[in-house]
């Protein structure tokens, strides 16, 4: 009974290794999560960076307001200060809390704007990769590998395989290579969506008749899930987004498939129209 029990332990350590093992590889949210996701591009690198900035300030600006609150409440206390003053400005005072706000703000701005440009659009992309926003799956176009196109739907409860995230998983996979730039054209075909990647820091709006432009750069191998953040109907919840990050030769055999399996862009219309002519 002792040695089923230990072995009823060791199988249970096991599959929390393995689980654990596995959402490692799987940058994706986890419960008790504190912070942001690990940073898996340029990106993303920089967001963090200027997060932790803002912690810094946010904390130094609420221990200077809780003591000054704690030191006005011991110093002019009734019964240190029984005769208030009758004083009703300071010059100092007001130039003080007038400027060191300016200031703040200031060193917050600049950090701010070098990063909205950064992640605004790349000049020298390598490839290019369309996202479109349906209600409610993502499709996707790679016009510059073939220009095949295919939709990716959310995988139901009862389909998931092991390792599977509910909620996260797609029947088909954004995939990419590393240490590539990669140009991100985000349009909807319906009503406003919203492409979002937190690990990689992309979140930009899909908006009807607007092509929008982004880009990315994934830094190291690995499954990167996401979903669209903009509330787009009854279907919002269900519309996840995965990438799938590999090496640049894996990338170029899966290509090669993926060319014999998905459809081109305009294939349809071209075949059809040579079928009518002749």
């Amino acid at each position: 009974m002792a040695r089923a029990r230990i072995f009823a332990l060791a199988a249970g350590i096991l599959g929390i290794v393995a689980s654990v093992a596995r959402r490692a590889l799987a940058e994706s949210p986890h419960n008790w999560q504190m912070g942001l996701d690990k940073a898996a591009s340029p990106t993303m690198e920089r967001i963090t960076e200027f997060h932790d900035l803002l912690l810094v300030v946010i904390t130094a600006i609420a221990v200077f307001v809780l003591g000054l609150l704690l030191y006005v409440m011991y110093r002019f206390a009734e019964k240190r200060n029984p005769t208030p003053t009758r004083t009703t400005h300071n010059t100092l005072i007001e130039i003080l809390w007038t400027t060191i706000p300016v200031v703040i703000l200031v060193v917050i701005a600049i950090p701010s704007f070098k990063l909205l440009y950064y992640a605004d659009r790349v000049e020298d992309a390598d490839m290019t990769i369309k996202a479109i926003g349906h209600q409610w799956y993502w499709s996707y176009e790679y016009p510059d590998n073939g220009n095949f196109t295919f939709d990716a739907l959310l995988v139901p409860e009862e389909d998931l395989k092991e390792g599977q995230l509910r909620l996260l998983e797609t029947d088909n996979h954004v995939v990419v290579p590393v240490n590539t730039k990669i140009r991100l054209l985000i349009t909807a075909g319906d009503v406003l969506h919203s492409f979002a990647l937190p690990a990689i820091g992309v979140k930009l709006d899909a908006v009807p008749g607007r092509i929008n432009e982004t880009w990315m750069e994934v830094t190291r191998e690995g499954t990167f899930y996401g979903q669209c953040s903009e509330i787009c109907g009854a279907g919002h919840a269900f519309m996840p987004i995965v990438v799938e990050a590999v090496s640049k030769e894996r990338f170029d055999q899966w290509v090669e498939q993926a060319q014999k399996e998905f459809a081109r862009v305009d294939e349809p219309e071209t075949s059809v129209a040579l079928t009518t002519a002749e």
